[in-house]
């Protein structure tokens, strides 16, 4: 049970992802007494860990490489390494395998990734190096709502790059289909057409995050996290409690702000009474993008790569060339998937040894596919794997299938298996869920939405929430 009784917060938090976690903190930190509500048994939303297929084999449920959290202003200001996080960082962020020439792989110096690109490298230390110095002072003007930037001269550089397609990008910049697969690769984390406008922003953002600050994974699973950043929330005096579903604000305690780690959807649920007809129609416009189709596995050894190179890295796209990738990611947008699915692999267990027994690994895929898609991709996925690692499949002891459905289960703010809190396409990106001078505010008295259905939108950084919670201060808890 809530305990509502004579007992009253400056704030509520619903939800415990790491966008609900870094309200939470914000508003701690501030000095706010702050209570927050979790559905599920444990915290952590999509930074959770399980043994979802043998004893001894730790899975994440969701994430598992954080690109964005070594350059998020809010968790760079946390310092959860005291409250038990220990990152580990692959030796290469990114590989990305071809048919007939060696993989690319993002290194995480400007220089070394450039070097290995041959004809291109050139090329892309002329488009990253430039923006990777830039970064700390692009980051206030990227990594939050939209606002007049500070520094007007490197945004527009930035902007001048970013603002092109993905596929327009890697045609005019790259010669070899090496260099145009790798920052294709890269871009596809957008879960949109590559041949769409500022598709080449992804690309560039997390390849700076990868020059700057690394692809780490938690040791031990993404759980920990999770953990150590709802430890930091304790630690300041806010309270947790779990399974405890929230169908209605009615139910909550009292507070002066309440702020929703949830989607738009989810949000017309709990508190369609207190929201305007206009706002709500306004919400139920959001699009949400393409789900995902997950597999993890339990390995008797490590993935056999045919290029050695894919061993070094924690990330591995498979998807072969530029126009293969862009037909897969095309074919989600039109209701269909691929023959050759782009699938992303991780391989955490190669470089953090407690995720597995003693010689044995774990390793997770995903393809995109059409929101709430019911057709099983495990052949497909699989023979992805197959193709670029011959003998994979002998080393599967076993196996655990998350359809878009199930991810929707575990968590409910991956609609229909969506991962990123709602298309993440341009005209969506900053005026997410509507277009509001404060799109973390609503119509209703004192009731915030912080999920990463906010700027800037999906990823593990928690700047979601911590803009939502400057916005609640800045109104009703001053």
């Amino acid at each position: 049970m809530i305990p509502r009784g004579t007992q009253r917060y400056d704030a509520v938090v619903v939800g415990s992802g790491p966008n609900g976690l870094a309200a939470a903190i914000t508003l701690a930190r501030a000095g706010r007494s702050v209570i927050m509500f979790e559905a599920a048994p444990t915290i952590g939303g999509s930074c959770r860990s399980a043994s979802l297929t043998l004893p001894g084999f730790v899975h994440d449920i969701c994430s598992t490489v954080h690109a964005m959290a070594k350059i998020s202003p809010l968790l760079r200001s946390l310092t959860l390494e005291k409250h038990g996080l220990e990152w580990i960082h692959p030796p290469v962020a990114v590989a990305h395998p071809m048919d007939d020439s060696p993989a690319g792989v993002v290194e995480s110096s400007v220089d070394d990734t450039a070097r290995q690109l041959g004809p291109d490298g050139d090329a892309y230390a002329a488009l990253m190096a430039p923006l990777v110095q830039a970064w700390p002072r692009l980051v206030p003007m990227l990594l939050g709502p939209p606002r007049l930037p500070c520094n007007p001269i490197i945004l527009a550089r930035f902007a001048g790059r970013a603002l092109q397609s993905a596929s327009a990008l890697c045609h005019r910049r790259f010669r070899t289909e090496r260099a145009r697969a790798l920052f294709a690769g890269v871009a596809a984390h957008a879960v949109l057409p590559l041949e769409w406008a500022a598709t080449a922003a992804f690309g560039l953002v997390l390849n700076i995050a990868a020059h700057a600050g690394g692809w780490p994974v938690a040791k031990g699973g993404s759980q920990k996290l999770a953990d150590a950043m709802a430890a930091c929330f304790q630690s300041l005096g806010g309270k947790i409690q779990v399974g405890t579903p929230i169908t209605s604000l009615d139910e909550l305690p009292r507070s002066r702000a309440v702020l929703c780690d949830v989607t738009p959807r989810q949000l017309i649920r709990i508190a369609g009474d207190r929201l305007s007809d206009s706002y709500k129609r306004r919400l139920m416009r959001f699009r949400y993008g393409p789900g995902a189709f997950k597999l993890d596995w339990a390995l008797d050894g490590p993935i056999p790569w045919q290029d050695p190179q894919c061993a070094r890295a924690g990330t591995v796209h498979l998807g072969g060339s530029l126009a293969e990738l862009a037909e897969s990611e095309r074919a989600v947008w039109e209701g269909r998937v691929s023959s050759r699915p782009y699938v992303l692999l991780v391989q955490a267990s190669l470089f953090d040894p407690t995720r597995a027994p003693p010689g044995q690994h774990t390793a997770w895929g995903y393809c995109h596919v059409p929101n709430g898609y019911t057709i099983d991709m495990t052949d497909a996925i699989e023979r992805q794997v197959e193709r670029f690692a011959p003998g994979f499949r002998d080393r599967i002891r076993a196996r655990h299938v998350m359809t878009p459905a199930d991810l929707e289960r575990h968590n409910p703010n991956l609609i229909g298996g969506d991962i990123g809190g709602g298309s993440q396409q341009f005209s969506q990106l900053f005026t997410r869920p509507v277009f509001r001078l404060d799109p973390y505010s609503t119509p209703a008295l004192g009731l915030y939405l912080c999920s990463s259905s906010t700027p800037p939108g999906g990823g593990v950084h928690g700047m979601c929430g911590y803009f939502a919670a400057r916005s609640a201060l800045r109104r009703e808890l001053r």
